[in-house]
């Protein structure tokens, strides 16, 4: 498996076992958009990897970005969302099958409103470093 999709399961799995986070969404956390969505919701997004060997060490950058999904009035709701979701990750001391993970940051957010007009669309990207 790749360093990318092992970080994922962690966050998946850290993400889930939050209780505080449960109140907000509730168990709607998906890898990738289902088609009748309920809302709130947070899917997982766009990830990338890139090497970050060094000469003794094997090693990768993992960027993810979680979207967060609100259909409530103002921009509110997706914060709260997006705000506990920066405080659990941050930081995080992830468990990963395979790789360690080194860190684990938060490095932008922001709520926008979707193009339907009616949607809150949040947007966390985190980045991370992993050793093999």
């Amino acid at each position: 498996m790749t360093a990318a999709l092992e970080l994922q399961v962690a966050i998946v799995a850290s993400l889930l076992a939050d209780g505080d986070l449960g109140a907000l969404v509730g168990d709607r956390i998906h890898d990738g958009a289902p088609r009748a969505a309920a809302f709130p919701s947070v899917t997982l997004g766009e990830t990338g990897q890139a090497d970050w060997s060094s000469d003794g060490e094997a090693g990768g950058e993992v960027s993810l970005t979680l979207h967060v999904w609100s259909r409530a009035l103002g921009k509110r709701e997706a914060w709260a969302i997006l705000g506990h979701l920066m405080r659990l990750l941050h930081d995080a001391p992830l468990a990963m099958d395979g790789p360690s993970l080194v860190l684990i940051r938060v490095t932008y957010a922001e709520v926008r409103l979707d193009p339907d007009g009616i949607t809150e669309h949040g947007v966390l990207r985190l980045a991370a470093l992993v050793e093999d």
